[in-house]
């Protein structure tokens, strides 16, 4: 289990917002079996999101994703949270590892690159659409590009420090991350000192080896700005998956019904592998061929659009993988 933690500094100008999530993102990174940057890559994100369901979120039933897409070898980085502090995450390609950089840090902005963008979803159940916002990359290293998101799509001045440290022997002993918020009102003199702390911490996974997080961003992060605690307990965030025999199976709709067959015919069934959590479920025969209702697929590339009994998959005039615009019948 992760601790999420919720202050004040500043005479309640500067909002904190602080998570450790070790334990969540090493569960993450065995189950896929990922690389330390891949690693690296997907706990700074998962830790991004369980901190921005807190800025962006107001039900427990609401979900923020956060997608980073900047073109390098690990593919889109995505991950999942929400106020009930579950949280799931997970890169493309999560084998892939790169050199360390000239300053002995793990590439991250390198694998994730820089030149796409990061987007945030806001999906708010039962209602309404998702709200989605997106900005270019600014480095790829995560954290740098949540706190210009939040600046530009959120008009929220914030530091983010974000940080997932291994072991020589490819452990996570330490992960975490810490957003803090100028809130209106703040004195300037307070945000100098606050950048002057953020200066003199150095990595956020070295003091959390050395300390609590709570007690650092009480005892280095907020030192002299007058730290107040709101919470008594700490939110105890988990890694969880919210896959399902159902959903695995509904991913073999986007298969053309004879490649379904041909998988039959072939292996006797179909493996699914959940990306998230690497959870792998076997489908018989009896279970695929239960995917039945009408297909609307594109004529060009044959992604499916829409099964009969199943949420579209695209929406009307939207383009599909293959830039056609999506056609769906009244």
């Amino acid at each position: 289990m992760g601790e999420l933690y919720r202050g004040l500094a500043a005479d309640s100008g500067i909002r904190v917002i602080a998570v450790d999530t070790t334990d969540v993102v090493r569960e993450a990174v065995v189950r896929q079996g990922a690389s330390a940057t891949a690693g690296a890559a997907t706990g700074r994100a998962m830790t991004a999101a369980v901190l921005l369901s807190h800025v962006l979120l107001k039900s427990p039933r609401d979900r923020v994703t956060l997608r980073l897409d900047g073109g390098g070898p690990l593919g889109r980085v995505t991950a999942e949270a929400g106020l009930d502090h579950a949280v799931r995450g997970y890169a493309q390609n999560p084998d892939v590892e790169l050199p360390l950089r000239p300053d002995g840090k793990l590439d991250v902005g390198g694998a994730v690159g820089r030149d796409g963008e990061i987007r945030v979803v806001r999906s708010h159940a039962p209602y309404g659409d998702p709200y989605t916002s997106s900005i270019a990359l600014t480095s790829g290293e995560v954290g740098e590009d949540v706190a210009t998101y939040l600046a530009v799509s959120e008009q929220i001045a914030s530091a983010v420090l974000l940080g997932v440290h291994f072991t020589g022997e490819g452990q996570v002993d330490a992960a975490g991350g810490v957003i803090m918020q100028a809130l209106p009102g703040v004195d300037p003199n307070a945000l100098t000192l606050l950048e002057a702390n953020i200066r003199d911490l150095g990595q956020l996974t070295a003091a959390m080896r050395r300390a609590p997080l709570v007690k650092v961003v009480e005892e280095e992060l907020c030192w002299g700005l007058g730290f107040e605690l709101l919470t008594d307990e700490p939110f105890q965030v988990r890694f969880e998956c919210r896959c399902t025999d159902r959903r695995a199976l509904e991913a073999l709709a986007y298969f053309t019904p004879e490649e379904r067959e041909q998988m039959i015919a072939e292996d006797g069934g179909a493996e699914v592998v959940c990306h998230w959590c690497g959870e792998r479920r076997w489908m018989s025969p009896e279970q695929i061929r239960s995917l039945h209702g009408a297909e609307v697929r594109c004529p060009e590339c044959d992604t499916l659009w829409h099964r009969e009994g199943q949420p579209a998959v695209y929406r009307q005039g939207e383009l599909c993988a293959c830039g056609r615009a999506v056609e769906l019948p009244d």
